[in-house]
This record gives structure tokens, C-alpha cells and sequence, in this order.
């Protein structure tokens, strides 16, 4: 079975990565990036005898290959990393280019100083990198969840402008826990089934998050707070919305400093003639960033050492939703309307067909309107002017609010 054609090099450093963690499951793994299991196990094999050149196909490999670092630089390496222990890769490659000029770097000048990619391999391999080891010596940091796929961030960047007079529109998905980056497509638009196209590539490779963030913007929010489609889509595959609080940027403070990084070293002073090349140099940097790149929010490990694929896979086919028969349901018009004690309420034509449970608020002639397990906001009966539109909970501040303590429990899948 072929790997895809897209940056297959990419893909299978990706892979060997992610196979050479523990308790990693190969039929798992095969199945996550499209290849057989054979075919699997064989680059497994290749990177067992020869590393990461064994990766690349015979053809292209060199005609020699390169010697291993020898074992005084790696030492050396060791020695840096024990002085300095949240040090990574570029950062001890200076402090060895710094001994060396001074005369106390005890390693022969004949020998070469590796290159920082090579530094970083050389930690991970005698355990150095470690998750809790970095994890324990700093605070917990605002809004970081405590494991991979709890949360992830999700916005589009500003769009690039190509030279052959047309716009590309990345958009971007990192994890909230180490940063690694899960998705950059240069997409042609921000329409419903780009978005929805990319995603589902996603969600095979890594799994599905508990929850996802993102912005008030389009395509991901109603500008009236209506449900749109995309949150339909996820809120029936079991991940929790979630949007950040209008005009409040810093709640994707990631994303923004993810946008801020791309900017810097991918998209400032180059010209890309069509969105192929664009994808082109995102690929290349993409994986850089994630397995190559110290991150300093993370002391200086790669996003890809502390990230793990997710247990919760994509269903190819969409579950149903299923409610106790004691339970007060209600089939939404195509129109987006349904009644509830002899009122019509609005709540989105997104919905239109689907069934919500309308359920008990702990203030009389208040009701959670609920798709499945996630309460998706509230009409209120009490008065009889009030504006008959459900009012959506849509931001952290409003999910965290004292006033509706209740609504966590429901969100929760």
C-alpha cells in the first residue's frame, strides 16, 4: 500500500516518531497513516538499522553515509546538558561553539560541533527530554490543559497573497497542551467544506480533541449566535465548542503566537507563485516546528516530544444521538424553530432535523436546550417579551460563570 504523495519524507519521520514511543501500537498506527501493516513495519525496521536516513527512499540516499556523532561530542553534549537541563539543541550547540573558542571544549577540533537538530536527537535518545522531568520545576501556566487532545486551538491565519493573483488562507490547529502543531493547509477559502475536508484529515491521523477553541469569526461562529454548521459537525462527533470572548485575542494567545512564528520564519520577504509552493514551505517548516524547533513555553523541548495521538477515533460515519425516554425532546423545524410550553423559539437552522433535549435549569422557567451531552444554550420563559432566540453560551468566560455552575457538567461529553 503507497504512502500519500504529500511530503511522504515528512510524513514518515512523523510516524517513526510517534511508533517509537512506548506502548505504541503499530496495526494502529498503519491504519492512522494509510499504509499496511508490512509496509509499516518495514520503515520501522529501516529506522532501527540505519535511523532517520533509512527513512528516505534508495534512490535518493547518498552515496555514503554519514558518520554517527562520535562519542566524545556526544559527551560533551551530555556534560552541556547536565549543567544546563532545560537547555535544548541550539542552545547547547552555542555553548560548545563557545568552549571550543576558548580552548575548554576537551574534544578534538578535528571533530565537528553537530548541528542542533543533531544535539536534540542525541537528548532524546539518552532520555534527557523528558515531559515530566521539565514539566515539574515550573508552574502550571494559564489556560495550558494537562495532557495532549484535551484542547485544541483553531483559527485561520490573515491570508497570503500569491503572485500569481490569487489568496490562500492557512489555517492553522494547534494542540493547547505542547504546542504541536496538527494542522497547516494553505486552504483556497474559509468556506464550510474546506474546512470540514481538512479537518477530517486530522481527525484520522490524530484522533479526536474532548474540546476545540476558536475565534467569533467566520467560518466558526453565526454573527447573529446562531449554531453553525461546523459546530454541528463537531458537537455530533463528541468534541466540545468552545469561542474565545469577543474582541479578547489573548484567550488564543497560542494561535496568535503561532501566526506571529509562521510569519517570522516561513512568510516574511518571500513570494510564492501558486498555493503548491506555499504548501510546499509549509510542509518543510511544519515539521521543523514540531520536531525539530527547542519551544521555550515548553522548556525547550519540540512540541512532538510531548505530544501523543489521540484514543478517541474519527468515525467515518457520524453517531447517533440517543436521549432517555423521561427526557423532553424536540425535533428542530429545517426552519431552525421549535416550541417548548406552547412558545416558538429560534434556535438555527443548522440544527434543522436534528433532536435536542430540553432540560431543567435550577431557575423556574428557564430550560438548557442540549444536543446529546453538550448543553448548547438557554431559552428563557419567564417573561413574555423577551426576545425568542436561545441564548448560545459560546465563550469561556460565560461557560466558567458562577451564575450557571450547572452548565459544566453538561458540556462535558
Amino acid at each position: 500500500m503507497p504512502w500519500k504523495e504529500c511530503s511522504i519524507l515528512d510524513q514518515r519521520r512523523e510516524f517513526i516518531a510517534f511508533a517509537s514511543q512506548p506502548g505504541a501500537t503499530i496495526s494502529l498506527l498503519a491504519q492512522r497513516y494509510g499504509i499496511s501493516r508490512k509496509t509499516a513495519h518495514k520503515w520501522v525496521k529501516r529506522y532501527q538499522r540505519h535511523g532517520l536516513d533509512g527513512l528516505e527512499d534508495q534512490s535518493r540516499r547518498p552515496h555514503t553515509f554519514r558518520c554517527s556523532t562520535p562519542d566524545p561530542m556526544v559527551a560533551a553534549v551530555l556534560s552541556v546538558r547536565e549543567r544546563y537541563p532545560c537547555w535544548g539543541g541550539r542552545k547547547i550547540r552555542r555553548v560548545l561553539e563557545n568552549e571550543r573558542q576558548s580552548g575548554a571544549l576537551l574534544v578534538s577540533n578535528e571533530i565537528p560541533i553537530p548541528a542542533a537538530c543533531t544535539i536534540t536527537r542525541i537528548l532524546q535518545r539518552h532520555g534527557k527530554i523528558a515531559e515530566d522531568a521539565s514539566a515539574a520545576r515550573i508552574p502550571v501556566k494559564r489556560f495550558a490543559r494537562a495532557a495532549p487532545n484535551e484542547l485544541w486551538q483553531m483559527d485561520f491565519k490573515s491570508d497570503v497573497a500569491l503572485t500569481n493573483r490569487r489568496v490562500s488562507y492557512p489555517l492553522t490547529i494547534l494542540d493547547d497542551y505542547c504546542r504541536f502543531n496538527l494542522c497547516l493547509q494553505a486552504c483556497e477559502n474559509q468556506r464550510h467544506d474546506t474546512v470540514v475536508t481538512a479537518l477530517t484529515a486530522v481527525f484520522r491521523r490524530y484522533g479526536l480533541p474532548l474540546a476545540m477553541l476558536m475565534d467569533n469569526g467566520v467560518p466558526w461562529a453565526h454573527s447573529a449566535g446562531a449554531l453553525t454548521r461546523i459546530e454541528l459537525w463537531l458537537l455530533r462527533l463528541g468534541v466540545r465548542v468552545l469561542h474565545g470572548r469577543a474582541y479578547h485575542p489573548q484567550t488564543q494567545g497560542k494561535e496568535e503566537r503561532f501566526h506571529r512564528t509562521l510569519k517570522t520564519e516561513v512568510l516574511n520577504g518571500r513570494l510564492f507563485p501558486h498555493a503548491g509552493a506555499l504548501q510546499e514551505a509549509f510542509d518543510r517548516w511544519r515539521y521543523v516546528y514540531n520536531h525539530v524547533r527547542p519551544h521555550e513555553a515548553i522548556d525547550l523541548d519540540t512540541p512532538e516530544s510531548r505530544y501523543s495521538l489521540s484514543e478517541r477515533p474519527f468515525p467515518e460515519q457520524l453517531p447517533s444521538i440517543h436521549y432517555d425516554q423521561s427526557e423532553t425532546v424536540r425535533r428542530v423545524r429545517e426552519t431552525g424553530y421549535i416550541t417548548v410550553r406552547n412558545r416558538t423559539w429560534y434556535l438555527s437552522e443548522a440544527l434543522g432535523g436534528q433532536d435536542v433535549a430540553i432540560r431543567p435549569h435550577r431557575n423556574d422557567g428557564v430550560y438548557l436546550v442540549c444536543l446529546g451531552p453538550f448543553a448548547i444554550g438557554l431559552i428563557d420563559d419567564r417573561h413574555p417579551t423577551t426576545d425568542m432566540r436561545m441564548k448560545r453560551y459560546r465563550s469561556i468566560k460565560e461557560l466558567n460563570d458562577n451564575e450557571h455552575p450547572e452548565m459544566q457538567d453538561v458540556m462535558e461529553p
